[in-house]
């Protein structure tokens, strides 16, 4: 009997099979902002560049939020997706309370009076990309699972995320979650 494919919706999350090799979407956890019958597009959510917002923008306010890598698509350009659209406006839901984009000049105005905390935004540079039926093969190939989006998702550590989530599993691959990405290095 053939296994039964689930496909993801728009707000659901998308992590990495134990077992995928690709440099950037290795041990990736992607929350999926759009997916339609013309394509998908998400962001990383666990791969930090290594640098705070205001080191990579001229005349953006210091400012502790960490730009991850969002994926290999227009990583030249800059993302973000937030839960206060309230305060920045012109944004649109994803799903559940986050949004995506919104007024720039809005948000840096909010970040230099301290009326957004970190914890509150994600910025990325890039993001993740799939054409028409991409995203469904590499589903049917088992290079991803499906998980439905924590409530607290951008309060989790981004180093311990796509562990959290493989152990919830309760499968055979939750074992992977304690095994380490170079072995060579334990």
């Amino acid at each position: 009997m053939e296994k039964a494919i689930r496909y993801p919706v728009k707000g659901q999350i998308l992590l990495s099979e134990p077992n995928l090799e690709d440099d950037i979407f290795k041990r990736s956890v992607i929350l999926l902002a759009e997916d339609s019958d013309q394509g998908s597009m998400g962001f990383i959510l666990n791969k930090p560049v290594g640098y705070r917002i205001h080191e990579v923008i001229n005349d953006f306010p210091e400012f502790d939020g960490e730009v991850f890598l969002g994926g290999p698509v227009d990583n030249q350009s800059l993302f973000f997706i937030h839960t206060v659209p309230q305060l920045i406006g012109s944004s649109f839901e994803i799903a559940g309370g986050i949004h995506f984009g919104g007024d720039f000049n809005k948000l840096k105005e909010l970040i230099s009076i301290a009326l957004i905390e970190p914890e509150q935004i994600r910025f990325f540079a890039g993001y993740s990309g799939w054409d028409s039926g991409q995203l469904r093969h590499e589903l049917e190939s088992e290079a991803w699972m499906i998980f439905d989006r924590p409530d607290t998702l951008l309060q989790m550590k981004s180093e311990e995320l796509w562990g959290s989530l493989l152990r919830t599993t309760r499968t055979e691959k939750a074992i992977w979650s304690n095994y380490p990405e170079n072995p060579e290095l334990n």
